[in-house]
């Protein structure tokens, strides 16, 4: 139960390794343990309007072989450093948050924003007869479309940010938070980002459930993703 206190917390390593009396490695190897079935736990074939955006990380080789890091060629970072190039960049990885309007939350990491990986994963989360709304991103339209998903895109390069029901704010507001609470670990390894993810996505839906630490707890050692999928 401690263990699941100090990820409802959203410690770091390091204040996560303090609370629980143990060293910084291990408290890194019980973290991952944990967030296993986190990580698979996103809902899956959403109904109803979903919105879908893209957001960014850094690309980080935080934790992993120094090989890996030079590969890049570029000079290390410092600590929640910032990329070389403005904008966005091979640099950066690319997370896809698609949530309905009831709450229900699904996000990938992606290779890039292209049509082609955007295809891979659409049918996962969306129901057949789901409506998918976004900020008009020529790539996912031209993957709906594909894919015969309906479409309705928002013109936010015309200043348009609501047109009657259909709006980006959800997602918005959900990409904020994240961003709010990943800034506190200085670094996202790019090789665990999708168990933060799920982290994240825990913490948020027991924040909108009012439930606590119990409820991370039974996430994983539960049953498996396939009974934690709603909200």
């Amino acid at each position: 139960l401690d263990q699941a206190k100090v990820l409802d917390e959203g410690l770091s390593v390091r204040k996560a390794a303090t609370r629980l009396g143990v060293h910084s490695t291990t408290a890194f190897r019980w973290r991952h343990r944990w967030l296993a079935c986190p990580r698979e736990a996103k809902a899956v074939h959403m109904a109803g309007v979903v919105e879908a955006d893209e957001t960014y990380q850094l690309l980080s080789y935080k934790g992993q072989p120094a090989r890996l890091a030079r590969q890049t060629q570029r000079a290390p970072r410092r600590r929640g450093g910032k990329a070389a190039k403005r904008g966005v960049s091979s640099e950066q990885v690319p997370i896809l948050v698609m949530r309905n309007r009831s709450g229900e939350t699904s996000d990938f990491v992606l290779p890039n924003t292209g049509k082609a990986a955007l295809k891979a994963v659409l049918p996962q989360a969306l129901a057949d007869d789901s409506v998918l709304c976004s900020d008009g991103s020529n790539h996912l339209h031209q993957a709906a479309v594909e894919l015969a998903i309906e479409h309705q895109a928002i013109n936010m390069s015309a200043g348009e940010r609501i047109r009657g029901p259909w709006h980006v704010q959800n997602v918005n507001a959900y990409h904020s938070r994240l961003k709010t609470w990943l800034r506190r670990f200085n670094g996202i390894s790019t090789h665990y980002l999708p168990n933060y993810l799920g982290w994240f996505r825990a913490l948020d839906r027991n924040a909108r459930l009012r439930v606590d630490a119990v409820s991370l707890l039974a996430l994983a050692i539960g049953p498996g993703p396939s009974a934690l999928n709603a909200n």
